[in-house]
């Protein structure tokens, strides 16, 4: 009886390697399945194309563009534009408050929004959001995170990376 329960438990485990295989074969036939994905490419988009930004002014992180419409400035321009040459991406920047840039960010208008946002943000079911970086200068122990479109987890990772080479994470 001992050598039939071992030969059931042999083939089941035989059974359950070869399902595994199949459904890993399967799945790398998906036309090139990456994780993590853009459903929406955005990082392929940007990366040696434009990144569109919006910024919402925060003391200490993010100065307004002053009334030539110039570059602004701050702790959090420079991150993204330390981001934006790391994908050899241009940036074509948009001020607007918090609500206003989270809707362009919802309609597909921006690639990634940079201001006072927190860990806390109210806007996380609306926008992918970063971890939190308390480190980054003029963040005055916050967790400040960027907002990104929701699903574009490449981008996000991306993002991510960057910052926490240039920053660290919490």
């Amino acid at each position: 009886m001992g050598d039939v329960n071992a030969s059931k438990t042999l083939f089941r485990r035989v059974a359950a390697v070869a399902a595994a295989a199949v459904a890993v074969i399967g799945l790398a036939g998906c036309g090139g399945l990456t994780i993590p994905a853009d459903p929406d490419g955005t990082l392929q988009a940007v990366s040696d194309g434009e990144l569109r930004v919006g910024v919402s002014p925060d003391p200490g992180l993010v100065t307004d563009r002053g009334p030539d419409g110039g570059t602004p400035t701050g702790s959090l321009p420079d991150l993204v534009e330390g981001f934006a040459d790391s994908i050899d991406a241009e940036i074509e920047w948009t001020e607007g408050s918090e609500e206003t840039l989270v809707g362009m960010l919802e309609r597909g208008d921006l690639d990634l929004v940079a201001g006072g946002f927190t860990s806390d943000t109210p806007w996380i079911d609306q926008a992918g959001i970063t971890r939190g970086y308390p480190e980054i200068e003029g963040a005055d122990g916050r967790e400040i995170v960027l907002l990104v479109p929701l699903g574009e987890n490449a981008f996000l990772s991306a993002v991510e990376r960057y910052l926490d080479e240039e920053v660290g994470s919490r």
